[in-house]
C-alpha cells in the first residue's frame, strides 16, 4: 500500500471515529451541499469512508453523486428566466436521513472558479433557489439535530488554483499533503493528536464562556468594529453534542472557538484580510460597514456585485450569524497561502459569518421559534457565509458588563493560556 493510500485510509477512519463519531446501527449519507452532489473524482475517498463506516457498524451508507460542470453548463446556456427550476429528490433523501437521526457528511471538493466569468444575476438566482430548497437540511444542521461533519477532498481544478506553478498531478498531490497535515493525518496517532487539540480548544471556549463578555471590540488597519454578544450566548469549540446524543466534531480541520453575535448590536467597519470565494466568484479587497447590526455598506476591489447579491439573499443576509476567534499563527494560517475554500481559510484567521446563526450557540436556542430566536439576538437566513478578518495586526478586546475591557487577542495571538 502506498503512503497516499495509507493516509487516505487513516483520513477516512479519523472522519468516521472523530468527525462523525458514527455509532453502530446508524445510517450515513454523504453529500456536497454546494454543488448538489459529490464529484466522481472523489470516489476513492468516498469508498474509504464507506469502508470505515461499515467497519464502525453503520447499517447503511448512501452517497449523492453529482457533476459540478453541470452547474456551469446551466449557467452558460439555460434560459435566463429559469433560475427557479430545481429538482428536490436529493433534499428528500437528506431530510429523510437527518430526521431519522442518522449521520451526514459533506465533502468540500469543488472548483473555486467553477462559475467565474458568468452572468452574476443568473448565478445569484440559481444559488438563491438552491439555498431556499436546501434550507430544511440547513435548519436541522444548525440546531445539531444529528452528528454531522464537513471535510475536504482534493481535486485538480482546486489544486491548480492554490498551486498554479505546478502541473495538475503535482498540484493535487501537494493539496492532499496539505489536507493530511491540516487534519493531523500525517501524525503517528491522528486520533490521539485530535484528542489533545480538542482539549486545548475546549479550554479556550470554557474561559470565554466563564467571562460572558457583553461585546467584542476589534481593532486593526481598516477595522474598527464592535460586536455585541447576547445574554445566554455559548462559546463552542471543536466538539458538539447532537440531539441524537452523539458527541461529534463538525469541521475537520478546525482551529476556532465561536459564538453568537447579537443581531442588532454590531457597529463599525471591518476590512477583510482574505479574499472570499463565493458562488464561483473571488471577492477581493473588500470591507463591510454595520449600523445597529445591519450591513449598511460594502465595497470591494473585485467581486462587489457578488457581495451585494449575497447580502440581498434574504432579510437575514444583512446581519451576522457567527463570530469566531482564531490565532493568526494557526497551522493553516502559518502555511502562508489561500485555500480558496472556507473550510480551510476560516481556520487561518478570525472570521465572522453573514446570515444564519447556529441555534446551539444560544442557551435553549434549539427550542425557540424563529421569532423568539431573533428576539433573543439570533439570526435566521437561508445562507451562512464566513469571511476572514483576522491578521497579525489585529487586537480583540472583551467588553465587560461595566464597560471596561480586557485583552483577548493581541497582534493576532491569544492572551489566554490553554
Amino acid at each position: 500500500m502506498s503512503s497516499f493510500d495509507e493516509n487516505l485510509k487513516k483520513y477516512a477512519e479519523l472522519v468516521v471515529k472523530v468527525g462523525l463519531n458514527l455509532r453502530a446501527g446508524q445510517r450515513l449519507i454523504i453529500n456536497n451541499g454546494v454543488t448538489r452532489g459529490i464529484p466522481v473524482h472523489s470516489a476513492p475517498l468516498v469508498r474509504e469512508i464507506t469502508r470505515a463506516a461499515y467497519r464502525a457498524g453503520a447499517r447503511f451508507v448512501d452517497v449523492i453523486w453529482g457533476d459540478e460542470e453541470m452547474l456551469r453548463i446551466r449557467a452558460e446556456l439555460a434560459p435566463r428566466d429559469s433560475t427557479d427550476e430545481y429538482s428536490t429528490w436529493h433534499i428528500n433523501a437528506l431530510t429523510s436521513m437527518v430526521e431519522h437521526g442518522d449521520a451526514l457528511l459533506s465533502i468540500a471538493c469543488h472548483n473555486p472558479d467553477l462559475l467565474s466569468g458568468l452572468d452574476p444575476d443568473f448565478v445569484s438566482g440559481m444559488q438563491k433557489t438552491h439555498l431556499k430548497n436546501y434550507s430544511p437540511v440547513s435548519a436541522l444542521v444548525s440546531r445539531n439535530a444529528i452528528n454531522w461533519c464537513v471535510i475536504a477532498g482534493a481535486s485538480q481544478n482546486w489544486a491548480k488554483k492554490i498551486f498554479p506553478d505546478l502541473n495538475p498531478e503535482k498540484a493535487e498531490e501537494k493539496l492532499w499533503q496539505a489536507i493530511f497535515a491540516a487534519t493531523r493525518v500525517d501524525q503517528p496517532d491522528p486520533v490521539k493528536a485530535w484528542g489533545k487539540h480538542i482539549e486545548k480548544l475546549r479550554a479556550r471556549a470554557n474561559y470565554l464562556q466563564a467571562k460572558q463578555y457583553t461585546a467584542l471590540k476589534y481593532t486593526a488597519p481598516g477595522t474598527d468594529l464592535t460586536i455585541g454578544l447576547p445574554r445566554g450566548h455559548k462559546w463552542i469549540s471543536a466538539q458538539s453534542l447532537a440531539e441524537n446524543g452523539i458527541v461529534f466534531t463538525a469541521n475537520m480541520p478546525t482551529e476556532e472557538v465561536f459564538t453568537l453575535p447579537d443581531r442588532t448590536r454590531v457597529d463599525g467597519t471591518v476590512q477583510a484580510t482574505f479574499p472570499l470565494s463565493y458562488a464561483g466568484t473571488l471577492i477581493e479587497d473588500f470591507s463591510v460597514t454595520f449600523e445597529k447590526g445591519r450591513i449598511a455598506k460594502v465595497t470591494a476591489k473585485n467581486g462587489e456585485a457578488a457581495l451585494k447579491h449575497l447580502i440581498e439573499t434574504d432579510e437575514g443576509a444583512s446581519y451576522l450569524g457567527e463570530v469566531s476567534l482564531v490565532p493568526a499563527s494557526s497551522p493553516i494560517g502559518a502555511r502562508g497561502h489561500l485555500f480558496y475554500n472556507t473550510l480551510f481559510d476560516e481556520n487561518a484567521s478570525c472570521h465572522i459569518a453573514i446570515g444564519r446563526a447556529y441555534r446551539f450557540t444560544l442557551t435553549g436556542g434549539e427550542e425557540l421559534t424563529d421569532e423568539e430566536f431573533i428576539k433573543s439576538g439570533g439570526n435566521v437566513s437561508i445562507t451562512h457565509v464566513d469571511f476572514m478578518i483576522g491578521s497579525s495586526k489585529m487586537d480583540v478586546d472583551g467588553v465587560k458588563e461595566d464597560g471596561s475591557t480586557e485583552p483577548v487577542l493581541r497582534a493576532g495571538e491569544w492572551t489566554i493560556e490553554a
